[in-house]
């Protein structure tokens, strides 16, 4: 590929993700929050969200750790949640035009839920690896932006105003969820198996087990009754 080809393209990348921002920054302050009333340090904070980049993840983490979860169980529990991440970058790269294993090393550490749904309802001609890397830059910047300045005005604002932010937690999981949920009424059914699940087990072990414990269960049971290609089934039930 051509330098003046990939740059532009890198900059269609970047202009393509500029709605994105609106969502990053928000979700990244309240992240940021949630670490440093959890006790992370902003060196900590920032740091946690340039090297992991996955929001929920980070976000079931923070929670892990205040509730007193081991470091085995929160590892356990983000490659759990982060498994998904396999399936996503595969779909993304075998749509993506043909590039050197180096670029793809790079882009797939920009896999995530928002670039994967961006990237794969473009047109075909813009599935090249250097309009992934914008969308990347572009994203990655805005979500380390937001982490950056909820680490810092943490210690400024009013307490009834940084707990509000906890909500957030549970509202990234909803934004998750719901696409699916709302086309599948046996996914929904499992979710709601899940959480079943998991409250009958936090009467007997701790929280951070129960929750890994009904995620594999669940999602073995899933495998057999739960089919994602069936777009029309919530309709026909």
């Amino acid at each position: 590929m051509r330098t003046s080809t990939f740059k532009t393209e890198f900059i269609s990348g970047m202009h393509a993700a500029i709605p994105i921002i609106f969502g990053f920054i928000p979700v990244g302050i309240a992240f940021a929050i949630m670490a440093r009333q959890a006790g992370f340090s902003i060196a900590q904070t920032c740091g946690f969200s340039i090297c992991v980049y996955a929001g929920a993840s980070q976000m079931m983490a923070v929670g892990m750790h205040t509730q007193g979860a081991s470091i085995f169980a929160i590892i356990l529990a983000t490659f759990f949640l982060n498994f998904r991440h396999l399936i996503m970058s595969t779909c993304v790269f075998e749509r993506m035009h043909p590039t050197t294993a180096k670029l793809k090393l790079l882009g797939s550490f920009g896999v995530t839920d928002e670039s994967f749904a961006l990237f794969t309802t473009e047109k075909e001609e813009r599935c090249t690896i250097a309009y992934f890397l914008g969308m990347n830059c572009v994203m990655y910047t805005s979500w380390n932006l937001g982490t950056c300045i909820g680490a810092i005005a943490s210690d400024f604002l009013p307490v009834i105003i940084t707990a509000s932010f906890g909500i957030a937690f549970y509202a990234m999981f909803i934004a998750l969820l719901t696409p699916s949920i709302s086309t599948n009424a046996r996914l929904g059914l499992l979710v709601a198996l899940t959480a079943i699940c998991n409250t009958a087990l936090v009467q007997v072990i701790p929280p951070s087990w129960a929750m890994i414990v009904s995620t594999l269960v669940c999602a073995f049971i899933g495998i057999f009754t739960v089919d994602l290609d069936n777009k029309e089934e919530s309709t026909n039930e």
